[in-house]
């Protein structure tokens, strides 16, 4: 499953004179970093991955790592339990790559920072950076110093940014509901595997798992992020996939706004969906990033295109990336979470 949405979307409000700058809100710390990270961690060794990890951007980047921890002081133990299992998987996976923890957090804060910038123009231009894959490709997927750094620092934007949390425990909340008629499972999109990783958890033994991706480096990371012995990993473009059958569901997290014509994928899952499937789909709203083309500007954009498609939401969520009063979110473009379960009409 892709993860390449979505947001570190600080507010940006307008200045009497018209330029942009953060809001003071959303950047100022709001007790000493340290202090904060002690209270959020206390229950974690000094050696665990979480709180190595939380140190390190305090270290380097003390407002943003401010912030962090004021947000992880609100989190419960099954937050902890999650985090740092993924990261080991992931410490695991770059001793591998002969590389440790300390770069892949500073790959997150170059992400961190790239991620402000587009945002910047975003707020000035109202659209993406990119409108086709061509440009995507030649700037991120075809460039691997890019797509290293780039994917290395998402993975940790699974727990430490709020909306991409969201979307995991609205997963791992409405699966199990599903989970006696579930014997084939597909996932389009690699990203850290941290979605179909969290299937294999949820289902039964019997479960069969397929995990598509077209990008062999996200293959890569998903591999080595995942229990392969009980996974069938496709490099292929889903349009191109040879599927020997239908499935009881499919998994397609972060992956509309990656395509020129996000239709077409719908129309595909359709297709692929065994009487009584479900799907679980999800799209960011006003969230700039490298690799983005497809701009939803409202959940209410999503819900339409799904249903226009044939699907019928059977539950939903959405979550901004700032927590901040609707109202001021949506005014401010604030990135946003949308996920939902469908099935067909």
């Amino acid at each position: 499953m892709s993860q390449s949405t979505l947001s570190n979307s600080m507010p940006v409000e307008k200045t009497a004179g018209g330029d942009s700058q953060l809001s003071w809100a959303a950047t100022q710390p709001l007790q000493t970093a340290m202090d904060r990270t002690g209270l959020c961690l206390t229950s974690l060794s000094d050696l665990s991955v979480l709180n190595r990890t939380l140190r390190r951007i305090t270290e380097r980047s003390p407002k943003y790592g401010s912030k962090l921890a004021t947000r992880l002081a609100r989190m419960d133990h099954l937050f902890f339990d999650r985090a740092e299992r993924f990261l080991a998987r992931f410490e695991k996976f770059l001793a591998a790559s002969h590389k440790n923890l300390d770069w892949g957090i500073d790959c997150h804060l170059k992400l961190h920072d790239a991620l402000i910038q587009e945002r910047l123009e975003f707020l000035r231009t109202g659209r993406y950076a990119s409108s086709s894959f061509v440009e995507v490709e030649r700037r991120v997927y075809a460039n691997p110093g890019v797509m290293e750094w780039y994917m290395a620092g998402l993975v940790f934007s699974q727990f430490l940014w709020p909306e991409q949390y969201a979307r995991l425990e609205f997963f791992c909340e409405q699966l199990p509901q599903y989970a006696d008629r579930i014997g084939r499972y597909l996932e389009i999109g690699g990203g850290h595997a941290i979605y179909i990783s969290s299937a294999v958890e949820l289902l039964s033994q019997g479960t069969h798992f397929s995990l598509v991706d077209i990008s062999p480096t996200s293959m890569e990371l998903a591999r080595g992020m995942s229990p392969a012995e009980r996974i069938d990993y496709h490099v292929c473009d889903i349009f191109e996939f040879p599927r020997d059958g239908l499935y009881d569901f499919v998994a397609a997290g972060e992956i509309l706004e990656h395509l020129e014509q996000p239709r077409k994928l719908l129309e595909g899952i359709r297709g692929m969906l065994a009487p009584q499937g479900r799907a679980f789909i999800s799209a960011p709203v006003n969230a700039p990033t490298l690799d983005h083309i497809y701009l939803f500007e409202h959940p209410q954009a999503i819900r339409d295109l799904l249903r226009s498609e044939g699907f019928l939401i059977e539950s939903e969520t959405t979550r901004y990336a700032e927590d901040l009063p609707d109202a001021r979110a949506e005014k401010l473009k604030v990135a946003q979470m949308f996920a939902c379960i469908v099935r067909a009409e």
